[in-house]
């Protein structure tokens, strides 16, 4: 039986997250999360759709001939800390003593691939001539350099990029200076999410971070305006502390900090659903703060997010029209057809067995709930081996079946042949 005391209790209330929320995650974590039902993976016809070049280009022109009329908006998760890209270099930090041992002694003990990987190639990195200057001179031995570098890299007293969220690392050398993925982001979202002369994009940050967010803008806007001749409407918000969740201990009893409060973690990307249900548009571009490409090849990254919007205003057009029938409840028995092989063929809703049986009024009461949701389109990375989720057909606990992404599936999906986008 676990209890609460009436600071736990004061805790939860100013947190926002119920007694009774807690302890069904404690009972989550008892019982475990259960097993995904796969029924088959989806493929090209059966759960993804895949166009021709000529289908391609007359989606795009559908978009930009819409954009005058929509509200466009690009909602990117940037609250990432920088902390696990680091990992390795953090335990370097922590393992390595020139003073009693080599480099190369240190890598046959450890068999540290990453971190020989990492002084291979760390002439490419876009930080790495900041870091250099910083330390100049100021190593007696080579060994000793390579500590110092990565010791002023991740430091409180150095860079501090140890503390940095991803979206403010450089990540992109441009000779007279590097970019960081917040900039890349904005750059990106003036050849798609613009209407007029204006990029609208919003931020999920952590709180700790907002004003070196704030700072960095500061410091870019004049130069990303004057290369995208576009204005930016930036807006942010937190991930809410209702969406966390509680840290148990082997035992699952609630973990406790040092001073005796509950210990909570923050949820995942699904947490961000409220920011997300916040936003006022017409479409909403989704993309990580770290999924950012080189200037080569923004043109093909643009191109491709205009095939999926132009698709969306497709059948966004066709889930109105069908939705307004439904509502005036004036619809005939073809277009009651035709809704249905819209939501099967375009939608991919699936109708249980039962539902031939079921009175009109049910029957119409099954397709407003099925018409009347958001509608998200999503582009298929085209599989080349790698691990990785993708979207499946499953089936749930009232066994219905539906199309959903599958972040964490580790499967075999070679058969999907689709283009990047």
């Amino acid at each position: 039986m676990i209890k609460f005391s009436e600071t736990d209790l004061n805790q939860l209330n100013k947190t926002g997250i119920s007694r009774e929320k807690v302890l069904k995650q404690i009972d989550t974590f008892k019982e475990g999360i259960p097993m995904i039902r796969l029924e088959k993976e989806a493929v090209v016809a059966d759960g993804i759709s895949k166009f021709k070049k000529s289908e391609e280009r007359a989606l795009v022109s559908k978009f930009d001939a819409s954009v005058g009329d929509l509200k466009l908006l690009k909602f990117v998760p940037a609250s990432g800390a920088a902390s696990r890209m680091f990992k390795a270099l953090f335990n370097f930090l922590e393992t390595f003593d020139p003073g009693k041992e080599t480099f190369t002694s240190y890598l046959e003990r450890t068999k540290d691939t990453e971190i020989a990987s990492f002084f291979k190639e760390r002439s490419k990195l876009p930080f790495t001539k900041v870091v250099n200057e910083r330390i100049k001179d100021k190593a007696e031995s080579e060994d000793k350099e390579k500590l110092l570098f990565v010791k002023e890299l991740l430091s409180e007293e150095g860079l501090n990029f140890g503390f940095y969220p991803k979206g403010l690392l450089p990540f992109h050398n441009y000779g007279s200076y590097s970019a960081t993925p917040f900039e890349e982001h904005l750059k990106e979202a003036a050849k798609y999410a613009s209407v007029e002369d204006t990029a609208h994009l919003h931020f999920t940050i952590s709180q700790q971070h907002a004003a070196m967010f704030k700072q960095q803008y500061v410091e870019i806007q004049e130069r990303v305006s004057r290369e995208t001749s576009k204005k930016f409407q930036l807006s942010y918000s937190f991930q809410k502390s209702s969406t966390d969740t509680i840290a148990v201990s082997l035992d699952n009893q609630p973990f406790r900090n040092v001073d005796g409060s509950l210990l909570f973690r923050p949820g995942g990307h699904g947490a961000l659903i409220e920011n997300l249900n916040e936003q006022d548009a017409d479409i909403i571009f989704i993309k990580n703060i770290d999924n950012v490409v080189v200037p080569q090849y923004a043109e093909e990254v643009a191109f491709s997010k205009k095939v999926l919007a132009g698709l969306l205003v497709n059948i966004q057009k066709k889930s109105f029209h069908y939705a307004d029938l439904l509502e005036t409840e004036n619809i005939s028995g073809m277009e009651l057809s035709e809704l249905r092989n819209f939501l099967e063929d375009e939608l991919n809703v699936r109708f249980s067995a039962k539902f031939n049986s079921y009175s009109l009024g049910e029957q119409l009461a099954i397709f407003k709930d099925k018409i009347n949701r958001p509608i998200r389109i999503c582009g298929m990375v085209k599989n080349e081996g790698e691990p990785g989720g993708g979207p499946f057909w499953i089936r749930d606990e009232h066994n219905n079946v539906s199309l959903q992404i599958i972040e964490s599936a580790q499967v075999d999906m070679s058969n999907q042949s689709q283009r990047e986008i």
